[in-house]
């Protein structure tokens, strides 16, 4: 099931491939991450007034519309995008490297820092291409601020 997309991001999506230009490619453009700027399309995260702008001459919309929209009044409604569990395979495999990894990584974490959790917002991630003899690899890398529990 694809995710709902606002008729602003479909347009987005269809300016990008109008372009032939990448998430990484648009980043650069925009100075900021291919990670950040596909969160941007899919409605996952904010642009500043600037962002805006050069998104805008960057996949050639018109930057009113952008704003109209994406503008200072603007936040993003996180999460909701997909079923759970995820339908599309390559989401379903991230979804099962947590069902079957999340609680080691959990229990290393507690061992490595305390009770607490990795921040989703105080957080990056890279996407990156490794390539092998064997079959090309995927290597992703989440790197979050380590959040402790408080005690009262």
């Amino acid at each position: 099931m694809a995710p709902k997309l606002s008729p602003l991001h479909t347009r987005m999506f269809k300016a990008k491939a109008a372009s032939k230009l990448s998430f990484e490619d648009i980043g650069k453009r925009i100075g900021r991450d291919e990670v950040y700027v596909a969160s941007i399309f899919y409605g996952q995260a904010k642009a500043s007034a600037g962002e805006l702008q050069k998104l805008s001459a960057v996949l050639n919309l018109p930057e009113a519309h952008l704003k109209e929209e994406l503008g200072d009044h603007f936040y993003p409604d996180r999460g909701g995008l997909m079923s759970v569990p995820p339908t599309d395979p390559v989401l379903y495999r991230l979804y099962e490297i947590l069902q079957v990894y999340g609680y080691p990584l959990k229990a290393i974490i507690h061992e490595k820092f305390g009770d607490g959790i990795m921040s989703a917002i105080d957080f990056t991630a890279k996407v990156e291409k490794e390539e092998n003899p064997k079959g090309d690899r995927v290597k992703i890398t989440l790197d979050g601020k380590f959040l402790p529990y408080n005690k009262w």
